[in-house]
C-alpha cells in the first residue's frame, strides 16, 4: 500500500544542497507532488468520475527544468509577488532599491526571491486543527536574509500544503525582524484539459466587480476600475479565448490577462474567488482565498519552448495562473491597502484550490 506521505531525493540545487520531491496521497485518489526547491508544486492529479485521473498543473519531469530559466512554473513567490514600479519604494523616510528583473521593474521578489532556493521540509498526516479531517500535509520553511534582493530585514516564511479530499490548501505565515513589504502568492499554471493544449476553451469566472488597470509596463495606474463593459467582466463564466480576443488596450498591455481583480467581499475570511471549468466539463476548479485580490495570468509568454512530461511543449496560453495576493506596487500606492509587515505581527494567508469531477 502506498504511503500517504513520502519523499525521494531529487538532485541538488546550485549551492550543492540536496533537493527532495515529496508526494502527498489522499484516499480520494488525489496526488500532489512538491519539491523543496522553490516550494514548488510539480504535479497535482485529480480523479475523474470515470475512474481515471487528470493532471491539472504544468510541471517539469526533473529538477533540471526548474533550475533553468522559466516563468515561475508552480513556484512559491515572494517576498513581494507581482510588480513594484522601477524596483523602488520608500519606507519610513528611507529609499530602497530592489532588483529590477523585469523590463526595469521588480517582479516576484527579484533575482532570487523565494522561488530560487531550497526550503526545509517536515511532513505528516492527521487533523491539523479541531474539527478538521485527517489529511496528508507538508510544511516548508525558509528565511530570506536582511538585504536580499534589496529588501530590509530578515523574513521567515512558512508554507503548508494540505491535501484534503479533492482540495489542495495552502496556508502561509511570515514574520519579519524589521518593517518590510510582504506579498506572497503561488504561481501554479492550471490546465484542466489535455496535455499540450491551451486554456482558451476553459470557462473562467472571477467574483470581482473591479480590477486594477495597468500601464504599458504592467504597473497598476492606481485606479480601481469597474469590470462592467470591459473584457475583464468575468462575473459570469466565459471562455478565456473569447474574453481575451478583443482589441482592448488592457489586453494589448499584457498579451491577454495579466491583471489583478479586486475580489467582491472584504478580505480576511476564506471566501470564493474564482472558478475554472475544463472544456469537456469533466473537472471544475474552485478557488477560495483570504486575500483581497487575485492576479489572473493567461500564460501569455509561454511559446512552446518549455516542455512538460513526455516532451510535450507548452504553447502560448498553455496554462492559467490564479494568484491570490495583495495589490501590485502597493509600497508605492498609499491608496492601496498596506502591505508592510512589521516586527511582532504575523502575515497570514489561506488559499484553497478545490476540484469537482463530473461524468462525461
Amino acid at each position: 500500500m502506498l504511503r500517504p506521505v513520502s519523499s525521494q531525493p531529487w538532485g541538488t540545487d546550485p549551492d550543492g544542497k540536496p533537493v527532495e520531491l515529496w508526494t502527498l496521497r489522499h484516499p480520494s485518489g488525489a496526488i500532489a507532488r512538491i519539491s523543496t526547491w522553490g516550494a514548488t508544486l510539480t504535479s497535482l492529479r485529480m480523479p475523474l468520475a470515470d475512474g481515471s485521473a487528470r493532471e491539472t498543473v504544468l510541471g517539469f519531469e526533473s529538477l533540471d527544468g526548474y533550475l533553468g530559466d522559466h516563468p515561475y512554473i508552480g513556484a512559491a513567490v515572494g517576498r513581494f509577488a507581482n510588480r513594484i514600479a522601477h524596483g523602488r519604494f520608500e519606507l519610513e523616510g528611507r529609499a530602497y532599491a530592489l532588483a529590477a528583473n523585469a523590463a526595469g521593474h521588480h517582479l516576484h521578489g527579484g533575482e532570487r526571491g523565494l522561488s530560487r532556493r531550497t526550503w526545509s521540509a517536515r511532513a505528516g498526516e492527521g487533523a491539523l486543527a479541531p474539527g478538521e479531517s485527517s489529511a496528508p500535509w507538508l510544511t516548508l520553511s525558509c528565511t530570506s536574509p536582511d538585504g536580499e534582493d534589496g529588501y530590509p530585514g530578515a523574513l521567515d516564511v512558512e508554507l503548508r500544503y494540505v491535501l484534503d479530499g479533492h482540495a489542495l490548501r495552502l496556508d502561509w505565515t511570515a514574520t519579519a525582524d524589521a518593517p518590510t513589504p510582504v506579498n506572497l502568492t503561488h504561481h501554479a499554471y492550471f490546465n484542466l484539459g489535455e496535455p499540450g493544449g491551451d486554456v482558451l476553451g476553459h470557462r473562467l469566472r472571477v467574483r470581482a466587480e473591479r480590477f486594477l488597470p495597468v500601464d504599458a509596463g504592467l504597473i497598476p495606474t492606481g485606479e480601481l476600475r469597474p469590470v462592467a463593459g470591459t473584457p475583464m467582466d468575468l462575473r459570469a463564466p466565459r471562455p478565456i479565448g473569447e474574453a481575451i480576443a478583443g482589441d482592448d488596450p488592457q489586453l494589448r498591455a499584457g498579451g491577454g490577462f495579466d491583471h489583478c481583480w479586486v475580489l467582491a467581499d472584504a478580505p480576511g475570511p476564506l471566501r470564493p474567488a474564482a472558478t475554472l471549468v475544463a472544456p469537456d466539463g469533466a473537472l471544475e476548479l474552485r478557488m477560495a482565498t483570504t486575500e483581497p485580490g487575485v492576479q489572473v495570468y493567461s500564460g501569455n509568454f509561454l511559446d512552446g519552448t518549455l516542455r512538460g512530461p513526455g516532451d510535450v511543449p507548452w504553447p502560448k496560453h498553455g496554462g492559467l495562473c490564479l494568484e491570490a495576493q495583495r495589490f501590485p506596487d502597493s509600497p508605492n500606492r498609499s491608496e492601496f491597502p498596506d502591505t508592510i509587515l512589521r516586527p511582532g505581527r504575523v502575515y497570514r494567508q489561506t488559499t484553497v484550490y478545490a476540484f469537482e469531477k463530473a461524468a462525461r
